[in-house]
């Protein structure tokens, strides 16, 4: 047995002791969290449309897109089953949330798997923002043109509609590769067209259906905003694969350095790494899963994982220095791929 294997085998094992403890998950800390957002952004929507000035109605649907946004994110726990133990509720409520807003929870579940197995390994990742140097050299120029503003294109204009069309996209795409897709395609196409039916026809009886058009445009506006944000955060120019996928995961991902209010908002996101290595720990559980295993990197005298300065100054630095990713860079981890700047 080599020492690289040894060592391999004693990280992973390592990994697993220092965090046995942290997988139980707080049904408490899920359900307030949850019930809180959800309250907040309730409250908002029924300001919003009790008032007739149509400046206050635009302003506070506006705020309540922010909390909608943080609302959604509750739905990845479920997706991992981590945000109340409860199977019927974490399957239930995330598409009972996310279909008013057309976003296709079922196939999103789905494809997730694949993005936890494949992030950093395989570059057919559903979830991968990141364009190949390969990729760049065969695009078109009004598609090299976007590469080069990826950031400011998704968060700005493709928005909210961007990332439902995508996941569509993916889901049609994986039926072959994920057992059980075209159901989750059906499921969620049927809840969507029947959950706009019902707000539609309520709007049109009570007369107000270009208020309702202008308020679920608001709220796709702010939600894509946020959404794709934290969603080219999360991996951009860290695509690389390492000598196990427990490393893999610990560095082809971008933890944030924010306040205790915005993890608990990110649902603990910010520590994006640790949720990858160890996706049934809670997020409540993962800052402390964070330093125990910084431990084990220490003791085994690797990297440690890095925070970066807060989301928008983050976002702001990467989406001023567009990349791509290229070939291995020769490193001790030989998979490793560099990166290298987007000719603009």
């Amino acid at each position: 047995m080599s020492d690289r294997t040894w060592t391999v085998k004693g990280i992973a094992q390592e990994l697993q002791q220092v965090t046995a403890d942290l997988h139980q998950v707080n049904l408490k800390a899920g359900l307030v969290r949850f019930t809180i957002l959800g309250l907040i952004f309730l409250s908002l929507v029924t300001l919003a449309w009790s008032v007739a000035n149509n400046v206050l109605f635009v302003a506070v649907t506006m705020l309540a897109g922010v909390f909608y946004s943080f609302w959604l994110i509750c739905t990845h726990d479920m997706a991992h089953q981590t945000l109340t133990g409860w199977k019927w509720f974490d399957s239930i409520m995330p598409r009972l949330i996310g279909w008013p807003m057309l976003w296709p929870y079922s196939i999103y579940a789905e494809i997730h798997r694949l993005h936890h197995a494949w992030n950093g390994i395989d570059l057919r990742d559903p979830e991968r923002v990141q364009w190949t140097w390969q990729e760049y050299e065969q695009a078109m120029p009004i598609v090299r043109w976007y590469i080069s503003h990826q950031w400011l294109c998704d968060i700005f204009i493709f928005g909210g509609v961007g990332l439902i069309l995508k996941t569509f996209i993916k889901g049609v795409s994986f039926q072959n590769v994920v057992a059980g897709m075209r159901r989750q395609i059906i499921l969620d196409v049927t809840g969507i067209i029947f959950v706009h039916s019902f707000f539609l026809m309520l709007a049109i009886f009570q007369g107000e259906i270009l208020r309702y058009i202008l308020f679920w445009l608001i709220l796709e506006r702010i939600i894509g905003m946020i959404t794709q944000t934290r969603d080219h955060l999360e991996h951009y120019a860290l695509w690389g694969k390492f000598t196990s996928h427990q490393l893999t995961q610990l560095y082809a991902c971008r933890n944030i350095q924010t306040s205790s209010v915005v993890s608990w908002l990110m649902g603990g996101l910010d520590y994006h790494a640790v949720h990858h290595t160890f996706s049934d720990i809670p997020f409540n559980q993962l800052p402390t899963a964070f330093k125990q295993i910084q431990s084990v990197l220490k003791k085994y005298n690797l990297p440690l994982m890095e925070r970066e300065s807060g989301y928008l100054k983050s976002a702001y630095c990467l989406s001023r220095n567009p990349s791509l990713i290229k070939d291995g860079d020769g490193s001790i981890t030989p998979n490793r791929h560099r990166m290298i700047p987007v000719s603009k």
